[in-house]
């Protein structure tokens, strides 16, 4: 076996146990609680679900299988107008970063690298539902939902213990169902595929809320019955954890919300409604808070980066001793800058840079400096190998972090994985730099 290919099979497995702090003797089914982003999001604020199995892996996209050991298991979700599919079957690590293994991970993305990632994805493992236009350019349409998911957005989990003869079970009624679209947002949506999911494992466990939801399935919702669930049934091993949404210069995706909570929570509806019809308003603000509406997410939920194990958020004082530190530190590096222009910077330089991979296929970006070009590695295995000048590895570590130590209601990092990048800046950084 390759030493690449042995490595990465490492860093799979790592990931694999990384997802759950439970022994391997039994299986797992994890609920993702996925946060909007977009437009759509900005529309509606239910985000999406889908469900990850570590012992479920894919044949093909739309045919399921038993994982070999290695394997990481597949995350499995309702689309729509994606070939025709109902469901759709994307092994972890791309679904949740569009590469093949953790150490390709980029510590810090631009709309660009994302598209770039997700279309070298696209063109070795999903051309048959999502082939090239005729031009030769990627198609468009939903298909970008498949891959890459942490860019976009901050997404939640909620596992609990299966057994390995039910998924065998599980993979024989989907792959003989019919796996066709009906996909339909109020009767019919990603939420309604998980609850099935998680059903098909613990009969009428999770189930639409009539009043807080208007009956609509959400994935805020099923995930709050998941967690009650499991809470109900401690010999049934179960754990919760964030994946932070990877650093970058993409839009952050922003808080879950169930139905009539987006109502109450957006200004642009509730202030009108409250306005011209006040009894209505308060008839909302009811059915929330006794249908149950809220459920906050993050509440015990580990910190999951790639090839780490799950740890705590970075407690606020922690993060505002790093931040005060980095500052002090940028300011010796670059003292004719202004604190917390590190990220304006590595914007600009981005700018006009292009995405591509490296001889041992990495990602970089070939970065235009000093009117020469030169590329940069911007992931964890070659931001430091030579080619990276120093200067540019710096900027990008720096605002990595400085991302990562903003203040923010979704979890951003743990303490190791700061004081990983920590140690990577302190690498580039000038001689005599405290």
């Amino acid at each position: 076996m390759p030493v690449r290919t042995a490595y990465r099979c490492l860093q799979t497995l790592a990931l694999v146990v990384c997802l759950s702090v439970l022994p391997r003797a039994h299986a797992d089914a994890t609920l993702l609680l996925e946060e909007p982003y977009g437009h759509f999001g900005a529309f509606t604020a239910t985000g999406h679900a889908a469900v990850y199995f570590d012992r479920v892996c894919a044949e093909t996209p739309v045919r399921l299988r038993r994982c070999v050991p290695g394997e990481a298991g597949v995350v499995i979700s309702r689309y729509n107008k994606i070939a025709g599919y109902d469901w759709i079957a994307i092994p972890l690590i791309p679904y949740l970063y569009a590469v093949e293994g953790p150490e390709d991970v980029p510590l810090f993305v631009n709309p660009k690298v994302v598209a770039f990632l997700r279309n070298q994805y696209r063109k070795s493992y999903l051309e048959a539902i999502a082939p090239d236009q005729p031009n030769g350019e990627p198609p468009n349409g939903n298909w970008t939902q498949l891959v890459g998911s942490s860019y976009d957005r901050t997404i939640y989990g909620y596992q609990i213990e299966t057994s390995a003869e039910r998924d065998d079970e599980f993979i024989r009624v989907y792959n003989q169902r019919n796996n066709q679209s009906h996909f339909n947002l109020l009767a019919h949506n990603c939420a309604d595929f998980v609850r099935g999911a998680i059903n098909f494992y613990y009969p009428r466990t999770l189930h639409r809320n009539l009043i807080a939801d208007m009956g609509v399935t959400t994935p805020k919702h099923i995930a709050k019955l998941l967690v009650k669930f499991s809470a109900r049934h401690p010999e049934l091993q179960s754990s919760s954890f964030v994946i932070p949404q990877v650093p970058g210069s993409v839009p952050r995706s922003t808080t879950v919300h169930g139905v009539v909570e987006s109502l109450l929570k957006s200004k642009k509806y509730i202030v009108p409604v409250a306005v011209f019809e006040p009894v209505a308003a308060g008839a909302m603000a009811v059915a929330y808070i006794s249908g149950g509406g809220r459920f906050d997410p993050k509440k015990n939920a580990l910190v999951l980066a790639p090839g780490q194990p799950p740890e705590p958020p970075l407690a606020t004082a922690e993060r505002r001793n790093y931040q005060h530190e980095l500052n002090s530190v940028l300011a010796q590096a670059t003292p004719e800058l202004k604190p917390r222009k590190t990220e304006k910077i590595w914007a600009h330089l981005e700018n006009n840079s292009e995405p591509g991979l490296d001889e041992s296929g990495h990602v970089t970006l070939r970065v235009q400096m000093d009117e020469r070009w030169v590329d940069v590695g911007i992931a964890r295995e070659n931001i430091l190998k030579d080619g990276t000048p120093p200067d540019l590895a710096k900027e990008l570590l720096a605002a990595r972090l400085e991302e990562e130590l903003r203040s923010s209601d979704s979890p951003r990092a743990s303490q190791t994985e700061v004081m990983n990048d920590w140690n990577l800046l302190r690498q580039v950084l000038p001689p005599g730099t405290d």
